[in-house]
């Protein structure tokens, strides 16, 4: 896949109206600071149109980034958030749910977790989450390029455990530092795309 063309096209608060896309919508879920803006703008070759921070908690917001005028990438606000009062979680938690509910054009979902730790507890709730929605997530394992190479099979079946993915969930280990996994998260948009012109 080619990304020439990216826009963002439309972000939602928690009072906004989702948009009705004609589009295919690839959505981009998990915790906060978990490496999902490095994702998407490696994905969009992009250094900072997704906005990164040290600070957790920045997508408070549903953004609607246009991909070659063909699919959008939906970045989807960051949750767990620890210091985040709980008003503010709640809102975040609505959001995604509103979203996973309301949005008819959703092809696939990328679920990001730390290749480096044990799954948390709001992990396991947005896995289920996902699942209970009749979606089949993808997981994108990031922070690949902070364990060794010896530590990631080892990493990922602890993933998998710890979710109770279903067996034939796909998981990618992806590092925003070299890029190792972007080619399979292409050819599964690019599969998305065929689907559309079929």
């Amino acid at each position: 896949m080619v990304i020439k063309n990216v826009n963002l096209e439309m972000v939602c608060g928690i009072t906004s109206k989702l948009p009705e896309n004609k589009l295919p919508e690839v959505a981009f879920a998990g915790k906060s600071n978990v490496g999902k803006s490095s994702l998407i703008n490696g994905l969009m070759n992009r250094k900072a149109l997704a906005r990164t921070s040290s600070s957790p908690g920045k997508t408070q917001t549903i953004n609607y980034y246009n991909i070659n005028g063909q699919m959008y990438f939906v970045d989807l606000p960051g949750y767990g958030y620890a210091t985040a009062n709980e008003k503010v979680k709640a809102q975040w938690g609505k959001m995604i749910e509103d979203y996973l509910h309301q949005s008819g054009k959703i092809s696939m979902i990328f679920l990001l977790v730390d290749i480096r730790h044990t799954p948390s507890e709001n992990d396991r709730i947005m896995y289920d989450w996902i699942r209970s929605r009749g979606y089949k997530p993808i997981i994108i394992a990031t922070k690949l390029d902070k364990i060794k190479r010896s530590q990631v099979a080892k990493q990922t079946k602890l993933i998998c455990d710890t979710l109770d993915v279903a067996d034939d969930t796909t998981v990618i280990p992806y590092s925003a530092l070299t890029k190792q996994g972007r080619e399979e998260i292409y050819d599964l948009l690019d599969a998305i795309i065929e689907e559309e012109t079929v």
